[in-house]
């Protein structure tokens, strides 16, 4: 029975690691979308065949939710539009969105489609996992504090009634 668990347990870590890898790459998929102007059906490819899972100079890439990496990148696609318009309400007037960092806007942008269109996904999950990726690229700044507290304004204007409820 124990050794059951402990496989059990194994496999729910594993998985949880795959979302987070998936949430990473969604994040470099996007910036790099935004750098190169490259659509989002190339950058997918790219990822899919040779950066998740892969090892890149030397570093091991974590393999990722090949699904949740997917739907997070078609789903900023789709409603990128109502992601920014959420955003640019979480960030002060004389700092729009296009004068953030391509990598938080790319935060933003796959934290806000979570918020908006996954409430499969509890939206303090989503804050806590794009702080992280964003603690993974500002190990040393206070863009972490700056995702986290943007994203809590996000998530409380589109999903209100869960960040009320304890």
């Amino acid at each position: 029975m124990t050794e059951q668990k402990s496989q059990e347990e194994d496999k729910r870590t594993a998985q949880r690691l795959a979302r987070s890898a998936a949430r990473l790459a969604a994040v470099q998929a996007l910036y790099q979308m935004e750098i190169t102007g490259a659509s989002w059906r190339e950058v997918r490819q790219e990822f899919e065949t040779h950066r998740i899972g892969a090892e890149i100079e030397g570093e091991q890439y974590r393999e990722a939710d090949i699904t949740l990496f997917r739907a997070i990148l078609e789903g900023v696609v789709e409603r990128q539009s109502d992601i920014d318009k959420l955003t640019d309400a979480a960030l002060v007037a004389k700092w729009p969105l296009g004068r953030v960092d391509p990598t938080l806007r790319a935060i933003f942008r796959c934290g806000g489609y979570e918020l908006l269109a996954r409430t499969d996904i509890p939206p303090r999950v989503a804050i806590n996992e794009y702080v992280d990726v964003a603690k993974a690229f500002f190990p040393e700044g206070q863009e972490s504090r700056f995702a986290n507290a943007v994203l809590d304004h996000m998530a409380r204007e589109a999903r209100a009634e869960e960040m009320t409820a304890r």
